[in-house]
């Protein structure tokens, strides 16, 4: 299977199930020698693989077309691990604030490996229209809730991540080179708040702080976005959000259980 990973901890069956599961995610609806082209996998090998899945109901096959696609079951189960995310109800209350204060569009994220996943979001009358909704996933490298994530993971961490692919530039102000990545990073664990200035997105302009954990980590991160197309704000004013959120972002890692500051 191509760029699979090798070692005595890997179940090779369970390898195989995840990718065909990560592929119909990313491609939709396939059949059995497209998703084995894909992965470099003998069609048998699939067709066994899916009709386990199929049958525990993590698959679902089209009738008319005999395809397969991934079952609303992880749906399911994505909505119940966000459920057991006890701060994301803790967080509300902060989210709110943050939106009437700022009367821009707010977000909460984790990480989910090498990218960040939305949790929650306020949406603002004035927002960007671009699908950042509820569960999806983004690359961290180029989005302001990643970077803050990205940036306090121990460089080493960062850079395992990415060294089996390239940095995909999305716009002209993406960062492409991971050393320039990890300076940048750097800077953002300095500064305590990280900016994504239409690195993912023309047109969008996101502020982000990250949000601490009672073990002194950090468990998530909040932030602002501004849809730069529609109007643009001062540096007083953009300044004024930021210390708004940096605000928010540590008086809600309080209320987890975070004393450092």
């Amino acid at each position: 299977m191509k760029n699979s990973k090798k070692g005595s901890g890997y179940v090779q069956s369970i390898q195989r199930a995840m990718a065909i599961i990560e592929t119909l995610d990313k491609h939709g609806e396939l059949g059995v020698s497209e998703i084995g082209e894909k992965l470099d996998l003998e069609r048998s090998t699939v067709h066994r693989i899916l009709s386990t899945l199929r049958g525990l109901g993590y698959i679902n096959q089209n009738p008319a077309n005999h395809k397969y696609s991934n079952s609303f079951k992880f749906f399911e189960i994505g909505n119940n691990v966000v459920q057991s995310l006890g701060f994301r109800k803790q967080a509300m209350p902060f989210m709110r604030e943050l939106s009437a204060k700022s009367n821009e569009a707010v977000n909460l994220a984790v990480m989910d490996g090498k990218y960040v996943i939305y949790i929650d979001k306020i949406e603002s009358p004035a927002t960007i229209k671009v699908d950042l909704s509820v569960g999806k996933r983004m690359p961290a490298y180029c989005t302001g809730l990643g970077k803050v994530l990205l940036a306090y993971m121990p460089e080493a961490a960062v850079r395992e991540f990415f060294k089996d692919e390239s940095l995909i530039r999305y716009t002209n102000r993406t960062i492409t080179n991971i050393d320039k990545l990890c300076q940048h990073l750097a800077q953002i664990r300095e500064q305590g708040y990280a900016v994504d200035d239409e690195e993912y997105v023309d047109g969008l302009f996101c502020i982000a702080a990250p949000v601490w954990g009672h073990a002194k980590t950090v468990v998530a991160a909040l932030s602002v976005a501004l849809p730069k197309f529609l109007y643009s704000k001062s540096d007083e004013e953009i300044a004024s959000i930021r210390d708004m959120l940096i605000d928010v972002a540590q008086r809600f890692s309080i209320s987890l259980g975070y004393e450092a500051f």
